[in-house]
């Protein structure tokens, strides 16, 4: 290969690693930065990773040390961009509790064919002890609000607006809360829960989506980007007035829903400051994304559903269900409570 051109070739393969390189740093470093940084986090993750991929390509005609530094670029962006966890294997560990959270989509669910049986399926699978629900009030039809009986077999229901709490174990002080800051608020569900004598409180949530700001940055140029801004600042708002809330909640306590945030972002690290842990962070193994198959990439790529506990709460193990009943995966994770 001719030496100018060899010179551009390596100019352009540096400069693609190097992009790549850049976002997954900023990703990391940066919790709450600029409009873009912020988009990139709710992107399949093929399109962000596409350029090192390239300059992997074109540096297999620069030698090898090109070459092991493409690899690695691809290698960093797989391990910190996505998010990758790989916590030791709990092995027959025991927990207190099993708990998912879910966001069923339980109107979805109800006009296809067979959607509560698969709904039902995915629930009943996992034998969870507790089961947090969002975007659930249509499972209450035909219930009565005092009187509702047992739900995917688990004898204890309480319903409050979308959020559905189902368990084992008796619920008690179960009512509609809400958090303010500012000009933000969030209503959430929040009840006591004793399992086995050993109580904890529980916060049903969910933050606002990200979908009319991304399909807006996406269809509407310039007058779009506005929109994803007011959107982000919304769900940044929602989860700070939360955090707020959290700071003042008995311990031990478990936060769980659709926070519509990825791990990385300010809206899930301004409750992580307060004092929460991640369980699939904790404890999960993988990527543990639990959105994304329903849109057109056909395959999950964000981690926006999340179970969080308090200091005092150990996480045995984390993972995510399956993707068929809804346009989420359920997470669940095995916990044990401190001893009273």
């Amino acid at each position: 290969m001719a030496a100018p051109r060899r010179v551009l070739l390596r100019v352009v393969v540096a400069v693609l690693l190097l992009s790549v390189l850049a976002l997954t740093a900023l990703q990391q470093a940066v919790s709450d930065g600029p409009w873009w940084l912020e988009l990139s986090r709710y992107l399949p993750y093929p399109l962000l990773v596409f350029p090192a991929v390239v300059g992997l390509l074109l540096a297999l005609a620069l030698g090898w040390r090109w070459v092991a530094a493409g690899v690695l670029t691809v290698a960093l962006f797989a391990t910190f961009a996505m998010g990758l966890v790989w916590n030791a294997d709990p092995g027959d560990a025991r927990a207190d509790l099993r708990l998912m959270t879910y966001n069923v989509k339980a109107l979805l669910a109800i006009e296809r064919p067979g959607g509560l049986a698969q709904l039902a399926g995915e629930i009943e699978r996992h034998r969870a002890d507790i089961v947090v629900m969002q975007d659930a009030s249509p499972l209450m039809r035909g219930r009565d609000p005092a009187r509702p009986g047992p739900m995917f077999g688990l004898p204890e229901v309480w319903n409050v607006g979308q959020y559905v709490i189902a368990s084992r174990w008796p619920l008690a002080d179960c009512r509609s809360a809400q958090a303010q800051l500012d000009r933000d608020a969030i209503a959430y569900a929040r009840c006591e829960i004793d399992a086995g004598g050993k109580r904890f409180t529980l916060l049903d949530v969910h933050l606002e989506s990200p979908r009319s700001g991304l399909v807006a940055a996406r269809h509407e140029g310039l007058d779009g980007i506005e929109l994803w801004r007011s959107n982000h600042a919304g769900r940044l708002g929602q989860a700070r007035a939360l955090a707020a809330a959290v700071r003042d909640e008995p311990r031990p306590l478990v936060v769980a829903g659709d926070l519509n945030a990825p791990r990385s972002s300010a809206a899930l690290q301004a409750l992580l400051a307060v004092g929460l842990r991640d369980a699939f962070a904790s404890a999960g193994r993988g990527y543990g994304y639990t959105y994304g198959h329903t849109l057109r990439p056909r395959f999950s790529f964000l981690r926006i559903d999340h179970v969080l506990v308090s200091d005092d709460v150990a996480v045995v193990r984390a993972f995510v269900g399956g993707k068929d009943a809804s346009d989420h995966r359920p997470v669940v994770a095995d916990l044990r409570l401190p001893a009273r």
